[in-house]
């Protein structure tokens, strides 16, 4: 009977516990559901934050509409998940268009928004949008938007005051000179442009636009000694919408003490309200011991003057080719079009290799540079081809086309077109180029069988540079470019036994 009794106790407790067994496992899925739930104050608010905020805010941004709040993003919920989920195409938010299927997937001012953020994004919005523990909700984020620089300017100067009435036809034309108060040369880090205008809260602007933000389209500047041959210095062009520029640390840009800036170029529109503007230039300078390690400005590809845009049609591709006459490591990736352009990519051709080095998607409203991280930046030898293709959508699907029956050629105003790659570049000498090779092979723990995409020679067999004589130096350096022997020539040669 003992025997009997235990045996029926270990049932009844085997019983038992599967009898439980379904409660359990209901009490731990209801927990699991309650900490998968996704809600605003503790999930979605945070990621708003930090990426969208800056603009979507009142007062001080640049959006239509605030995203601050669950009662102000909860009505935009359907509108926030279609931005956030056009990820390349025109009209993503935040505004970066870089494709992740292809090329260099690496860059150093990456604003995108994660596969999880918006994986969260979705299915809150699925979910209903419940609001969440309003414990869980991160504080406010606070603005100085008297002090609002990405960078750290050293020095910033102003243009003159521009005067908008709402209903004014756009201007071109050019700038008052703007003296620079330097006593000695300073090599610049990075450059700033932002509009300072009276637009603020007094009833908003004209239009709910970014564009109804501002009245300066774009600006394109040069700095110069007066009267001194051979003291220009080009910078990268203002636009609405873009981004700083941080020049390559082995490549700062010289402004010289007793220069102006100047422009040919300044493009006003009005924003439908009269708008008094200036803008500020912020230069951050570099140390004053500073030295740049690399010159020259690379190559600029494009073709404005033969662009045929023809009305109603989709999927029309514009092509332009460059040659590269030195070593060039390319910095970052600007594509420059108009309205009726969606898209860009960049190849470069090289023997037999053709490879794309980046697509990215273009809205005329945002227009981004994207900068390759350290140790991605692509390194193209002396005769390989650049190669950009643009891709236009002159319908009524783009909605930054005005007139879709319209034909578009080259041409200033955003009703005509342009096609340009405006990323930064650097040329390279022989030396140079070998050595960012070697770094960019032992920086990133290269083995003989990866691949480097931008960056054909990187695993051929560099021989050694040979020395040469003090008295030689002079003439082997004019050769260098044209002889057979040097470093680069033959690892190219050897390269070649490498191709894809």
């Amino acid at each position: 009977m003992h025997g009997l009794r235990e045996l029926l106790g270990r049932f009844n407790s085997v019983g038992l516990s599967l009898v439980l067994a379904p409660l359990g496992l209901l009490a731990v899925s209801a927990v699991s559901a309650e900490a998968q739930e996704v809600t605003f104050t503790r999930d979605v608010a945070p990621i708003l934050q930090e990426n969208c905020v800056h603009c979507h805010r009142a007062p001080g941004g640049v959006a239509p509409m605030g995203l601050e709040t669950y009662e102000e993003v909860r009505p935009w919920g359907l509108v926030v998940r279609d931005r956030v989920n056009r990820r390349d195409k025109p009209g993503a938010m935040p505004p970066w268009y870089h494709e992740r299927n292809i090329g260099i997937q690496q860059f150093k001012n990456d604003m995108s928004l994660s596969e999880e953020e918006i994986a969260t994004i979705n299915t809150w919005v699925d979910s209903g949008m419940p609001l969440g523990d309003m414990a869980d909700m991160p504080p406010k984020r606070v603005f100085d938007d008297s002090d609002d620089w990405a960078i750290r300017p050293d020095l910033i100067v102003e243009t003159e005051e521009f005067f908008v009435p709402g209903d004014a036809p756009d201007f071109w034309g050019d700038i008052e000179p703007i003296e620079i108060p330097l006593e000695e040369d300073r090599y610049v880090a990075a450059v700033q442009i932002r509009e300072i205008n009276d637009v603020g809260d007094g009833g908003g602007p004209g239009r709910e636009t970014v564009g109804g933000r501002y009245v300066v389209h774009h600006l394109v500047y040069q700095s110069d000694v007066p009267g001194v041959e051979g003291t220009r210095t080009g910078w990268p062009v203002h636009e609405v919408g873009r981004n700083h520029d941080v020049f390559d640390a082995d490549a700062g840009r010289l402004l010289r003490a007793g220069s102006v800036i100047t422009s040919e170029s300044l493009h006003l529109h009005a924003n439908g309200r009269d708008t008094r503007a200036r803008l500020q230039i912020g230069f951050q300078f570099h140390p004053e011991d500073y030295q740049p390690k690399y010159t020259g400005a690379g190559v600029t590809a494009g073709n404005t003057v033969n662009l045929d845009v023809l009305p109603n049609e989709s999927d029309q591709e514009v092509h332009a080719y460059a040659v590269l006459d030195e070593n060039v490591k390319i910095i970052s990736f600007e594509p420059h079009l108009h309205a009726p352009g969606v898209r860009m990519c960049m190849e470069y051709i090289w023997g037999s290799i053709r490879e794309t080095i980046s697509c990215v998607g273009y809205d005329h409203s945002w227009v981004r540079a994207y900068y390759f991280a350290d140790d991605y930046q692509p390194l193209l030898p002396k005769g390989s081809i650049l190669h950009i293709i643009g891709y236009n959508d002159n319908t009524d699907a783009n909605p930054n086309v005005v007139d879709p029956k319209n034909w578009m050629g080259g041409g200033n105003r955003s009703v005509a077109n342009m096609f340009l790659e405006l990323g930064e570049q650097v040329n390279l000498t022989d030396e140079q180029f070998l050595e960012e090779m070697r770094q960019r092979v032992k920086n990133r723990g290269l083995k003989k069988n990866d691949w480097v995409i931008g960056c054909p020679l990187c695993l051929a067999t560099i021989p050694p540079t040979p020395p040469k004589p003090l008295d030689l130096m002079d003439e082997a350096s004019a050769r260098a470019e044209t002889s057979p022997d040097s470093p680069v020539a033959q690892a190219a040669d050897t390269g070649r036994g490498n191709d894809r």
